[in-house]
């Protein structure tokens, strides 16, 4: 059996939703220190772990991150492979049973997230081709305006205007640019709130 000693820490995640037409940047850092028999099998093991903590991070802020943790978990890393669009690493370090580096990686936004699709992981992607479109989003306030002035300032520092459609009691329907609907929601749920997509739908909650 192999002594390992995994040491993952997870720094520089640059996972984040470009602002007008530029899909989201899936890009992420993982600082790994792995000892193992061999040096080749150390390697191997922390391009594996840092393969799924760069999936993990990269696409939790656009999707149920504990449907995604659970998935990632319970994959092959054959298929996490064809995730990853390019890679590098730096500072790397290697002895006889030990290999430590900076690994980061670029996720392909078409492959992750029909991945996630296939293993239900709710999710707010995008294909990348919505630059053009709007995405109904509604949102249920418990105290209407001290709510709806919180949910305005949370787009508006997220750089996101939100066209009013409807008001129905505590109810705000909302139409977004699609290449925005993931900013908004990871801005959103940053802020405590809680969120689901229902036929396309965003509906947005405390």
């Amino acid at each position: 059996m192999s002594r390992i000693k995994n040491i993952f820490l997870v720094g520089g995640v640059f996972a984040c939703c470009m602002f007008g037409a530029r899909a989201a940047d899936l890009t992420a850092t993982a600082h790994v220190n792995v000892t193992s028999d061999t040096a080749a099998t150390a390697k191997n093991m922390a391009l594996d772990e840092a393969r799924r903590q760069v999936i993990i991070d990269a696409l939790s802020p656009y999707s149920d991150a504990g449907a995604l943790r659970r998935a990632v978990g319970a994959e092959k890393a054959s298929v996490l492979t064809t995730l990853v669009e390019s890679s590098s690493i730096g500072g790397e370090k290697q002895s006889d049973t030990t290999y430590s580096a900076n690994i980061t990686m670029t996720l392909n936004r078409a492959a992750a997230r029909n991945w996630m699709v296939a293993h239900d992981v709710q999710n707010w992607l995008g294909d990348g081709n919505d630059s053009g479109n709007e995405s109904w989003v509604v949102v249920t306030l418990e105290n209407r305006l001290p709510d709806w002035s919180r949910v305005r300032k949370i787009a508006t520092d997220a750089g996101i205007d939100l066209n009013t459609k409807t008001i129905n009691g505590n109810q705000m329907s909302v139409r977004v640019p699609a290449s925005k609907r993931a900013t908004l929601t990871a801005a959103l749920r940053d802020a405590g709130w809680r969120y689901q997509d229902r036929d396309g739908v965003l509906y947005i909650f405390k």
